[in-house]
């Protein structure tokens, strides 16, 4: 498990003293009896990667964590929860995720489970179901998967445009999107409009130029699926470097299908994450180890179409950051439970349950260059999830049981 790097957002956490001398405000509130603690600050309680705190409190005051330690020496408030003898863990972070859509592939994926490989070519009938849905069924939709991801702990989100292709539908997702979350991606660049089958190079012009100017204003992130059947290098390269130049932080769905040079680009240009990250030479491992660029796994996706699994062991031996998320979209990965992708990464890609946690957590807000989410520390955003278990680690020990018993996103309980 490797530290995260070094990251920026607004606003930015001020890690402060976890001791009872804090100064607390009498109004906080203090989440008491709390078995196991998760604050993925090293520094804290059994000096893991975790910080794990036994038989712990956490205090909130207002929209942040304000004091961390043990239970026995909680400072005094006003409002007290009791745990009941449960774990706390961060908020999960989904870094990954298209939840801008309209309609399912359930024939799609009936007929791959019953023998047919997957291609990036499904993604066209979301297209198409996509850009004849209202503004309102995409926005429902939207918020009815958020509802859903939220009751099972994910507190903060990234999410896709794509299914679009045009200028105006692009635009739209994005607008749609930007009203729930801050953590918007334009990814104009899923695959080659079917406008423009016949002349690819005529689309990558169009999003790098009329389609990138519609979506930019309401975009953090520029992402493309550089892939063979989608973008290739130069073509990811020219759309990555146009979104740049307007402000947009890279990201590259990298490696997924085949061996091919998203990677590399992906840490050249000093891109966010690469994500799914499958198909990796030594050369890519290296690469990912020896710069900023997160590594986002996404096995709902390998689950989803029997394909291959990400060698997460690899990646973590080589002192690569990891992030795990859903990946959540109609076609490949129809998931919006970390906990389930944490069980597909612990049994299925060979990493810890202390791992899979911390990539669900801090590994996606490293992924989204993120300091105020993703762990449990003075000064970050109060968003946890209380476990109707005693341990985090029965996130992978108990696979498909309902765990999330409570859910707190920015010192309120939501779930």
């Amino acid at each position: 498990m490797n530290s995260a790097p070094e990251t920026t957002n607004t606003p930015a956490a001020t890690p402060g003293p976890a001791t009872a001398n804090s100064a607390v405000a009498a109004a906080a509130t203090v989440i008491t009896n709390i078995a196991s603690l998760v604050t993925n600050d090293p520094s804290l309680g059994d000096g893991s990667p975790l910080g794990l705190i036994q038989d712990a409190a956490v205090v909130i005051d207002g929209d942040r964590v304000v004091w961390v330690g043990e239970s026995s020496k909680a400072p005094a408030t006003d409002n007290r929860v009791d745990a009941g003898g449960r774990a706390v863990i961060p908020g999960f972070v989904d870094s990954h995720s298209h939840l801008v859509f309209a309609g399912d592939r359930t024939a799609e994926f009936n007929a791959r489970m019953s023998g047919r490989a997957y291609t990036a070519g499904g993604i066209r009938t979301t297209v198409a179901a996509t850009r004849a849905a209202t503004d309102e069924a995409l926005e429902a939709n939207l918020t009815r998967h958020l509802a859903e991801a939220l009751r099972q702990g994910t507190t903060t989100f990234e999410t896709k445009s794509g299914y679009g292709l045009t200028v105006e539908d692009e635009a739209r997702a994005l607008r749609i999107a930007a009203r729930h979350t801050e953590e918007v991606t334009y990814l104009g660049a899923h695959i080659v409009s079917p406008d423009y089958a016949d002349d690819p190079a005529a689309y990558v012009a169009l999003v790098t130029g009329e389609m990138l100017d519609a979506c930019a204003p309401y975009a953090r992130w520029v992402d493309v699926f550089c892939e063979k059947g989608a973008f290739d290098g130069d073509q990811a390269r020219a759309i990555l470097t146009a979104g740049q130049a307007k402000g947009l932080i890279p990201r590259v769905h990298a490696n997924q299908l085949s061996y091919g040079p998203g990677v590399q680009l992906a840490v050249e240009l000093d891109a966010a994450s690469a994500d799914h990250c499958t198909h990796l030479t030594d050369a890519d491992v290296d690469a990912l180890a020896n710069g900023r660029t997160v590594a986002t796994l996404l096995p709902g996706a390998e689950f989803s179409t029997r394909a291959e699994w990400p060698d997460a062991r690899r990646l973590l031996d080589a002192g690569v950051t990891v992030a795990l998320s859903t990946d959540c979209n109609p076609g490949s990965s129809y998931t919006s439970s970390v906990p389930f992708c944490i069980a597909l990464a612990v049994r299925d890609m060979r990493m810890t349950p202390d791992e899979a946690l911390w990539s669900a957590t801090a590994g996606g807000a490293a992924a989204l260059r993120r300091t105020d989410i993703g762990h449990l520390t003075p000064g970050a955003r109060a968003d946890l999830t209380i476990l109707d278990a005693p341990s985090h680690v029965h996130l992978a020990y108990r696979p498909g049981v309902p765990l999330v018993r409570e859910v707190w996103r920015k010192g309120e309980r939501v779930s």
